[in-house]
């Protein structure tokens, strides 16, 4: 993922860098090339437009340091504004008070039930928690057998009540036996559908307000671009999430999804999926991605260096006056 974009950035900051000096007409040609570059790779229209506004202002009023040449710090600034657009710093889940109730939501086909066990593994590993499986997709019965084989191939407990007549039984049930049996977190896949309808919004807020999670993550599936935005505004709007998955970053899919996700919800992402494997799923780092998707990690590196010397030097003068 995110290939095409990468290459068509870094053609753009190719013809920045060679220039002495740049131009109104240069930066504005530029930022014409970062449009498309971005358009075509999926992001959302008004998140381009407002991109770009803010790149060129701050592009055409920064002052250039010494040392560096005037593409080198355009790089640095569109740098800075996409680790921006994507929320800055990670953010972590939020695992307290104990037992952390985790509502995992999302459409059918989005990679939920896999992503649930997944984040336990997470859980298990590296924050070395007590973590309970709960399987409350009562109207497909493949899903609950698929969460129970999961749950065993990754070492946490599961549960399911197969005879439940709804999943409110099922929450009020786990809400006990989690408290009871000092589970750290206890990882609700909840029902999907193949769209958002009123039945399924429906349930999912009676389930929220029995366990008043502390979490409610949207997984989506960063391959549908545009259409996972609008899932996950719709979803936003009904259940107010906390935060988003991002599951198959590891595909050939153009990417928009994962600059768009924020600006659009207000929500961060704050796991990907990466891969096929248990072990696939990591926290989101807005800096790591923008250096992914530039591929410019030596020129950020330069002029942050420069920038940081140059504000020594500044306290050094104010020091002294």
């Amino acid at each position: 993922m995110f290939e095409s974009l990468s290459d068509r950035l870094n053609e753009t900051f190719r013809n920045l860098t060679g220039r002495g000096a740049l131009s109104e007409r240069n930066i504005e040609e530029a930022m014409n090339e970062i449009r498309i570059a971005l358009l075509e790779a999926d992001v959302n229209y008004q998140v381009v437009k407002d991109f770009i506004a803010e790149v060129r202002e701050e592009c055409l009023g920064e002052k250039v340091l010494r040392g560096i040449n005037p593409g080198q710090m355009t790089i640095k600034i569109v740098y800075d504004h996409m680790v921006k657009l994507m929320g800055e710093a990670a953010a972590p889940l939020q695992l307290t008070p104990t037992p952390a109730f985790i509502m995992m939501v999302g459409l059918h086909g989005s990679g939920k039930t896999t992503t649930s066990a997944k984040l336990a593994l997470h859980l298990k590993q590296n924050e070395k928690k007590k973590v309970m499986l709960v399987a409350a997709d009562l109207m497909r019965p493949a899903a609950i057998d698929q969460l129970e084989t999961l749950a065993n191939q990754v070492g946490v407990e599961f549960y399911a009540d197969r005879n439940a007549r709804s999943p409110i039984q099922v929450a009020m049930n786990v809400n006990e036996i989690a408290r009871s049996e000092k589970f750290d977190v206890v990882i609700f896949d909840t029902a999907g559908r193949l769209q958002i309808d009123e039945s399924l919004v429906r349930e999912l807020v009676d389930v929220r307000n029995v366990i008043q999670p502390n979490e409610i993550l949207l997984v989506a599936d960063a391959a549908l671009g545009q259409e996972a935005v609008s899932v996950a505004t719709h979803f936003n709007d009904a259940l107010d999430i906390s935060g988003i998955v991002l599951t198959k970053l590891d595909g050939d899919a153009r990417g928009g999804a994962a600059l768009s996700m924020r600006k659009v919800t207000g929500k961060p992402i704050k796991l990907v999926g990466v891969g096929e494997k248990m072990e696939d799923l990591q926290m989101f780092h807005p800096d790591r991605m923008a250096d992914r998707i530039l591929g410019m990690g030596d020129v950020v590196s330069l002029v942050e260096s420069i920038q940081q010397k140059v504000d020594e030097d500044e306290a050094a003068e104010l020091g002294e006056v």
